[in-house]
């Protein structure tokens, strides 16, 4: 693509490679550094850094479009060295900008942008995206962990690790556990640790807290040599006003909305995208386009949906569309635009929407009218479930639709179950901490729930930490409390997590079939007064997984429950005692219970979950009748011999031939 045509289709608002373009350009030969960048209100701008003594009249940049791409060229640059833009806006003021496209920058508490060449990783990975790109994820198990690498685990010393220590560590762990994906949360440069990540001033470029974009690099190729696939968090909702940042970037708005009511999210202190502005599409779908491809990450998880969404979200003043709506109809625009570019270059990546209200088909392709993402946080689910088992088992029976109700709505959407990094902090308690009861029943607790999460349809995602029962909310300043896996039940807990994760990736009932009816079959779903759930998922050949669960504190003896004929393996059970391995074979009686012509009879233990496998259910035949037997064995049916003709019956005859 020519100049021209880079700089034409950026300020189109169709440039998806904008990050080809702009930002700083290094060749290592020549050691010579063109820099690029979009300010259209500036009237002057100028590039300051080690290599001119932070002169900001050594390098000014020439203004190169009408829309406001300004250019510099500079020669002698060395890799790593720090930059910035000097940027006087046209009330005169002047102020030191980072390079909205820089692909690194300085640690926090430094703000430059640096220097380098997205050249120095040699990837390995072709078998793993080769087969990604072949792979449909709908019909795929999908098991997320979430992690923060500053608070996953730490040196002795406090110190973090960097990327390649974390690669080498997290790769084993997850390969210990059987999650299939890793998703990262605060990977985009960021200045404040408390911010998780979520206030972003570096957009391209992978934090510096652990390394370089190589180090990055190393991590993602690390986890596909060994078949994990890595999501990061992507947060196009709104930025920061650090001065260094994006916010009033030319001395006016430039990356916000001009109008007030609809530039800020007071709540949050920070700032909202203009997803009207051409240049600003073209920022945000080139930025996700570059994780995919110069990192060869699998997907991004877009936070704050909602946010961008509505107009009113969080505000109690705002400007309504042009139809007097609330709907941000650029925004709508916006998603439609970025899924479709997305997935035209990157088949089968994932593209994961953290929305939290009703809004129809956000996983409808952008064609049928939906907003093209192709996973949704099932955040309902998340909430109605979490309150159930925080209730006491006595009161239960009062919420039982609360774990009935997502059944209502499964398929409407494509779904992913997540237990993420909000549900465990500021306040709300730590997972086995939400569970009533003493110590056991928080146990038993936590693992049925788990059973539940990972047996109903959707994909599923669990925070670091809640795999352990660690007991204390997620403090991003320490890691996990490791030292828990020397206790019993919480070691116990962690192999029941590793355990429940491998039935899931080997048990094709429980992942293939997600959207539709003919994966799911309710069994006993209005026993609200022992609290107990059944039902029975499939896959495509029709094996399937029967699935039993009592969130009550006690035992149920000869329990009968409705089944179709067949013969049920026990593959899990979990009890205050953990789970069990044993080959229990229970074979179905020809008793009819509810809606089934069989049933079984078993006692389910308090506060236990079950999975039993079962293969294709065989009708049984039908019972032997005289008839039936007599046709099998050949026998034909005697016919009554004719009636006699008499005189009466000759003359009615011959009556009817006249």
């Amino acid at each position: 693509m020519t100049d021209s045509e880079y700089q034409y289709y950026f300020h189109a608002g169709t440039l998806q490679t904008a990050y080809e373009y702009l930002g700083c350009h290094y060749d290592r030969q020549t050691k010579r550094a063109v820099f690029r960048v979009w300010a259209p209100h500036a009237t002057s701008v100028s590039v300051v850094g080690d290599f001119n003594y932070w002169d900001r009249t050594a390098n000014y940049m020439y203004r190169i479009t009408d829309g406001g791409i300004f250019e510099g060229i500079i020669e002698g640059v060395e890799e790593y060295q720090m930059y910035k833009y000097c940027v006087r806006g046209r009330n005169g003021t002047e102020v030191e900008k980072a390079d909205p496209y820089a692909f690194f920058d300085e640690t926090r508490g430094s703000t430059a942008s640096k220097v380098v060449a997205l050249d120095n990783f040699w990837w390995n990975d072709k078998e793993w995206m080769d087969k990604r790109a072949s792979t449909d994820p709908y019909s795929s198990p999908i098991s997320v962990y979430e992690c923060n690498i500053a608070s996953w685990r730490k040196y002795p010393d406090g110190n973090n690790y960097d990327y390649r220590k974390f690669a080498d560590e997290i790769v084993y762990y997850m390969q210990y556990m059987n999650f299939t994906h890793l998703e990262l949360m605060g990977i985009a440069e960021h200045p404040y640790d408390g911010s998780w990540g979520y206030q972003v001033t570096g957009y391209f470029a992978p934090t510096s807290r652990y390394g370089r974009p190589e180090d990055f690099a190393y991590l993602v190729n690390k986890c596909h040599e060994n078949g994990i696939a890595v999501i990061l968090d992507w947060v196009p909702g709104h930025f920061p006003k650090d001065e260094h940042g994006l916010y009033m970037f030319d001395g006016e708005p430039c990356y916000e909305p001009t109008h007030p009511l609809r530039a800020e999210h007071k709540e949050w202190g920070t700032m909202c995208f203009d997803y009207g502005r051409n240049e600003v599409k073209s920022f945000l779908v080139s930025n996700a386009m570059m994780w995919f491809d110069k990192y060869h990450i699998d997907g991004l998880r877009v936070d704050a949906v909602a946010s961008m969404l509505y107009l009113d979200y969080g505000r109690n003043e705002w400007e309504p569309n042009k139809y007097g709506g609330r709907e941000n109809l650029e925004a709508i625009d916006f998603f439609r635009y970025l899924n479709t570019a997305v997935f035209g270059h990157f088949p089968n990546a994932l593209m994961i929407a953290e929305e939290s209200t009703a809004w129809p088909m956000v996983t409808k392709p952008a064609d049928w009218g939906g907003l093209g993402f192709n996973f949704k946080w099932n955040m309902g689910w998340m909430n109605d479930t979490l309150q159930y088992v925080k209730a006491d088992p006595y009161f239960r029976h009062y919420k039982h639709n609360l774990m009935t109700f997502s059944m209502a709505y499964a398929f409407s959407e494509n779904y992913v179950l997540p237990i993420s990094h909000d549900e465990v902090v500021y306040g709300k308690g730590s997972l086995i901490n939400k569970m009533p009861g003493d110590y056991d029943l928080k146990f038993a607790g936590v693992q049925n729930y788990l059973l539940y999460m990972f047996t109903h349809p959707g994909k599923k995602l669990l925070f670091m930490g809640c795999e352990l029962g660690q007991w204390s909310e997620w403090n991003w300043q320490r890691d996990i409390d490791w030292l828990l896996c020397e206790f019993p039940k919480h070691q116990g807990l962690q192999r029941f997590v590793k355990e429940l994760n491998w039935i899931y990736r080997t048990t094709p009932a429980l992942y293939e079939i997600e959207n539709s009816w003919d994966g799911f079959e309710w069994l006993v779903a209005d026993d609200a007064d022992a609290n107990v759930f059944i039902y029975e998922r499939r896959d495509r050949k029709g094996n399937r997984a029967l699935v039993v669960l009592n969130f009550a504190p006690c035992d149920w003896k000869g329990y009968r429950l409705p089944v179709s004929p067949g013969k049920y393996t026990r593959r899990i059970k979990t009890s205050y005692y953990g789970w069990d391995m044993e080959p229990v074979v229970i074979e179905s009686e020809e008793v009819p219970n509810r809606n089934k012509t069989d049933s079984l009879v078993m006692d389910i233990e308090n506060m236990s979950g079950y999975i039993f496998l079962a293969p294709p259910c065989e009708p049984r035949p039908a019972k032997k009748t005289r008839k039936t037997a007599a046709k099998k064995s050949g026998e034909t049916k005697t016919k009554k011999p004719a009636a006699k003709r008499t005189k009466k019956t000759a003359a009615a005859e011959d009556k009817e031939e006249k």
